[in-house]
């Protein structure tokens, strides 16, 4: 791997659940097609902080101190302005830091918004008017658990998130480009071991939001009660990126479900198992089209969340 290229936040997660599962450095650069320093190097930097994000290069500081980053990492998240400029004076109005445009583009790459930061170079006409116009229409739309972007998804890699005893973080596979990274509060109830490599069903239109310095993009879904808790299970045959329907629910999932409308909370009371265990939304089985339901494992008569 030449010098210019960085390994991917989901490369270095699955170098450290390679670790957790005790391959060794050897194993993994094998395993993985990168050099051993490399592997390492993200060992060494997971040992000593707990995380696995990309180090700045020596040579190449950050511009920014470590409190504006966090200034324009909420930024970030919380405008969706339709230029990189635009964000900019965003971030400087909040910060009082003065940064060049391009400075804030590559720290936000850096910190995994490479997907947002690409929408910042779209017109501000057409899209962003269509945008506009189409908000009220989805936020007054009926509430049910059509507006849930519901999918099946592989769990590539797990590790505990550090210093806690609760957390895992998870690399999922929903159908995307990229893999999504997701925090669970599973480490009580599931083993390490059967975290990796498994099928599940994810909620992927919440907001992210951040646990421990890690962002969150999905939840994976469970049966749940007050001492147990099972992982979802797709049909046979579900592929990543497969939508769970509802057929007496038609509908569109939002884009992105809006806090202030609480669309999750008003759908998430109606979320049980059957007697039969088959997850259901009032009585309406999760379904993926063609290949079956999605159950728990044992679990009937129990909550979804």
């Amino acid at each position: 791997m030449g010098r210019s290229e960085e390994l991917s936040d989901f490369q270095r997660g699955t170098v450290v659940g390679c670790h957790m599962c005790k391959k060794s450095v050897r194993e993994i650069s094998a395993l993985l097609n990168l050099p051993r320093s490399t592997v390492s190097a993200v060992i060494l930097k997971w040992k000593r902080g707990g995380i696995t994000t990309a180090l700045p290069r020596s040579g190449r500081p950050h511009k920014l101190k470590e409190e504006d980053r966090q200034v324009l990492e909420k930024v970030a998240l919380e405008n969706c302005s339709p230029s990189v400029e635009a964000l900019t004076a965003v971030f400087q109005t909040a910060s009082g830091a003065s940064v060049s445009p391009r400075t804030v583009r590559r720290e936000l790459h850096e910190m995994g918004f490479r997907g947002r930061v690409s929408t910042y170079n779209k017109p501000k006409g057409g899209e962003k008017a269509e945008k506009k116009q189409a908000a009220p229409s989805q936020d007054n739309a009926k509430v049910d658990v059509s507006r849930l972007d519901l999918r099946v998804g592989r769990i590539i890699s797990t590790v505990q998130l550090p210093e806690t005893d609760g957390l895992y973080v998870e690399q999922v596979d929903v159908g995307e480009t990229c893999p999504r990274t997701v925090v669970s509060e599973l480490a009580k109830h599931i083993p390490l071991d059967q975290m990796q490599n498994r099928m599940a069903v994810l909620l992927c239109n919440l907001k992210p939001a951040k646990t421990r310095g890690v962002v969150s993009q999905a939840v994976v879904m469970c049966a749940s009660s007050p001492d147990k808790v099972e992982i979802l299970e797709p049909p046979s045959g579900a592929a990543p990126g497969d939508r769970v329907i509802f057929p007496s629910f038609p509908g569109e999932p939002d884009k992105e479900l809006n806090p202030k409308n609480k669309v999750w909370e008003q759908v998430l009371p109606d979320l049980r198992t059957s007697d039969q265990c088959v997850a259901t939304y009032k009585g309406a089985a999760f379904e993926v089209a063609r290949k079956g339901v999605c159950k728990a494992q044992t679990m009937s008569d129990s909550e979804i969340k």
